[in-house]
Parts: C-alpha cells; structure tokens; sequence
C-alpha cells in the first residue's frame, strides 16, 4: 500500500482525480470502478472542473459502479445511479450505455448479480477502483460477517450503515434495507484500487483496515492483500507494516 496524507481536503480531492485522469489520458478506453457517498464527491467535481477546461475525454470510458440500493427506483434521488448522474455523468461526455450500475429492482436480485460479474468479466479488468470505507470497515456494502461473498450479491444492512445513510433520506424508514454489491473478490480482481477515507472519526477504522489482522470483521482490510493500494487521506494514521 502507498499512503498519502493531507492536511487540506481540497488538494486531497485534486490529487484523486488526477490519479484517475490519469488512467484516462494514459488509457482512453479505461475502465474505471466507481463509488457513491460523500467521500468522492470532491474528486468527481475536480474531474468535472478538468473535463470543462477540454483536458480530458470520457467517449471511450467505461464504467462499473460498486452497488446500489434493493428497491429503489433509479429516478429517486437517493438511487446510485441518480447519484452518478447527478455528480459525475451528467457533466462529462461518457457515453450513457457505458456506465453499469446493479439493477437494485432486478426481479431475480441473485441473476442480477451474475450477469453484472460476467458483464464485468466480459469487458476486462477495471483499471482503477475508487473505495470508501465505512466506520465499521464496509467496502462497498460488504458488512462485517463471519465470512464475505466473493461475487455480486445481496446483502442485508447493518443498521449502523442504515443509521449513517440515513441523512440522505428525510427518516431512516426510508432508507432501504437491502442493496446489491460487488463482492470482494470482484473488488480486489481491479488492477489498482484507490482508497479515500475522509473525516478524524474514520481514524480508528483506517488504522484497523492498514495494519490490523485480515478479517471478515473488517471488511476493508482485505485490501491488504492487494498489490495496488493506493491510500488518500486526511486522518492521522501511520502504515506501520512492511512495504515489500
């Protein structure tokens, strides 16, 4: 793993786009895995801000979200694929049949998640995954568990996440209860991951995710066993393990 740390969200933000501008001008037609929540919405910006400037080109992009919402209509705000329209696709020239999203109202949630790995599959390697963690180690909606789903699934929510989701939504009724995501093996399958952990309240779950045991209870901290982890945060947190 390769950690950055910064004192100023703003350069931190700017240097995650910059790592995934770069797949894309040095790969035109890159894959990239994208995430939702508040974490990279300063990245998306700065990617947008780029793209305005005539910088960059997204024609040839494909992209494969990390999960999305059970039940959930894909007009609802709150939905990921609204979320990325709203943050990110609306605002560059990639090509709307190009961006994946699970289809959180499949009517066979299980088949949903084998065609989105195959599709996956089929198209190649995503070249960059951009993660969040959650406070209690989620990647993705991959919750602590006696073991963890390799592939895309359902997964039923802890109800810390649906807490923490829930100033999304006007009360956590609303907030959904199940969602559709990649499994960890489908996450570590990326050629390179870029993790963005932003907030000191995270400090305790990073340290845990970089230098704790490799556990199911820490989702996260299978990014351990990657050989491409770059790091972007704001937390005061050391790598303390061995680099080789």
């Amino acid at each position: 793993m390769i950690l950055h740390k910064f004192k100023d969200q703003n350069e931190l933000n700017r240097v995650g786009a910059d790592l995934l501008l770069s797949i894309v001008r040095t790969k035109p037609n890159a894959i990239l895995g994208m995430a939702t929540g508040s974490t990279p919405v300063g990245i998306y910006q700065e990617i947008v801000k780029t793209y305005q400037q005539g910088l960059v080109s997204f024609k040839e992009v494909t992209t494969f979200n990390l999960d999305e919402y059970a039940g959930l209509s894909v007009t609802h705000p709150e939905s990921y694929r609204s979320f990325m329209n709203s943050h990110l696709f609306n605002h560059i020239d990639i090509l709307a049949e190009n961006t994946y999203v699970p289809n959180g109202n499949a009517d066979d949630l299980d088949e949903e998640g084998r065609r989105y790995d195959e599709l996956i599959y089929q198209k190649g390697l995503v070249d960059m995954q951009i993660l969040g963690i959650g406070h209690n180690g989620h990647i993705g909606f991959n919750e602590p568990d006696e073991a963890l789903s390799r592939f895309t699934h359902k997964v039923t929510l802890k109800p810390e996440t649906r807490e923490a989701n829930k100033r999304f939504f006007n009360s956590i009724d609303e907030v959904p209860t199940h969602a559709l995501t990649m499994g960890m093996g489908s996450i570590l399958h990326a050629k390179s991951i870029l993790l963005v952990v932003k907030g000191a309240e995270k400090a305790e779950i990073l340290d845990r995710t970089l230098n704790g045991p490799i556990t199911t209870q820490v989702p996260a901290s299978f990014l351990q066993t990657h050989p491409r982890v770059i790091v972007l945060t704001d937390c005061d947190v050391d790598y303390k393990r061995s680099h080789s």
